[in-house]
């Protein structure tokens, strides 16, 4: 078998209206469908990241979902990062939108700028230079 990529990362968050304006209004995502299954109580928003070729994110929501521990850090899926042209830019548009970011790291690896910040779930997502 061979990947090709990452198809897409699945999301549940806690309040639907506030993490759809999050992800749509102050990231930036495309809605590419919108629905509402009443068997489960539940919105399942799928979002185009960029033009597409990076993948999406299906973003759901359920009644009552527990939270995610954060500190300490649990197993499971870290964080969820995403590729920028110019991580320095992308901070200062965060926090136009009020989004606070930690300051920006250089990868000891590959010598790009990283930083991190947090949706309304308080989930991690990282921007990565490209």
């Amino acid at each position: 078998m061979q990947c090709l990529g990452i198809h897409h990362c699945a999301i549940i968050c806690s309040d639907y209206q506030k993490s759809k304006h999050f992800y749509v209004n102050l990231l930036g995502f495309r809605i590419i469908h919108e629905t509402y299954r009443a068997d489960r109580q539940s919105y399942k928003l799928d979002l185009q990241i960029g033009d597409g070729s990076y993948g999406q994110i299906e973003l759901f929501s359920f009644p009552e979902p527990p939270e995610r521990p954060t500190r300490p850090e649990a197993r499971g899926l870290r964080h969820l990062a995403f590729i920028v042209d110019d991580v320095r830019a992308a901070v200062s548009e965060l926090k136009e939108q009020g989004i606070e970011t930690e300051p920006i790291r250089i990868d000891e690896f590959t010598g790009k700028p990283f930083t991190f910040f947090r949706d309304p779930d308080d989930l991690p997502l990282e921007l990565y230079q490209k």
